[in-house]
């Protein structure tokens, strides 16, 4: 998905973000995209078996172990690993299946389509949110995102 208004749509409507192969250790990619959207205001669920809680939040062992809702299945595993990923998020009820930088599996992303998920492939939250609701482009970071307009949604 590229449609700058759909990925715009997707972080804003959906607030709970499972993400799958989140690391403890605070130097990974994982962390850092984790760390910010708590941040901003949503909810993280950590999913990786080797851990019991990172960055406070309570850690679970599958997306299928998880109570309660979760609109967005947050992947940082490997291509290969994607399909049963979406298995899961089709069974748990998640609306959005997100494979992050690097993680592009065209058959898992077509099975979430079937099932009626959005599907983004290779984007990180943490980028796109930035890059949508602000803050990058305040740094000099070109955005592709032209308005004059100051967005209203910032959680600072």
């Amino acid at each position: 998905m590229d449609d700058i208004n759909e990925l715009r749509r997707i972080l804003r409507e959906n607030k709970v973000i499972a993400v799958v192969g989140l690391s403890a250790d605070w130097y990974r990619p994982s962390y850092f995209a984790a760390k910010y959207m708590l941040e901003h205001g949503y909810r993280v669920i950590p999913v990786n078996p080797k851990y019991k809680e990172i960055l406070g939040q309570k850690c679970y062992a599958s997306l299928r172990d998880i109570p309660g809702k979760v609109d967005i299945v947050d992947v940082f595993r490997k291509p290969q690993d994607v399909p049963p990923i979406a298995e899961d998020a089709i069974a748990i009820g998640a609306r959005v299946l997100w494979q992050q930088l690097g993680v592009r599996n065209e058959a898992a992303a077509a099975r979430a389509r079937e099932a009626g998920l959005d599907a983004v492939m290779d984007r990180c939250v943490k980028i796109e949110h930035g890059r949508l609701f602000g803050g990058l482009n305040w740094v000099g970071v070109n955005t592709r995102v032209i308005s004059a307009k100051r967005p209203r949604w910032l959680a600072y």
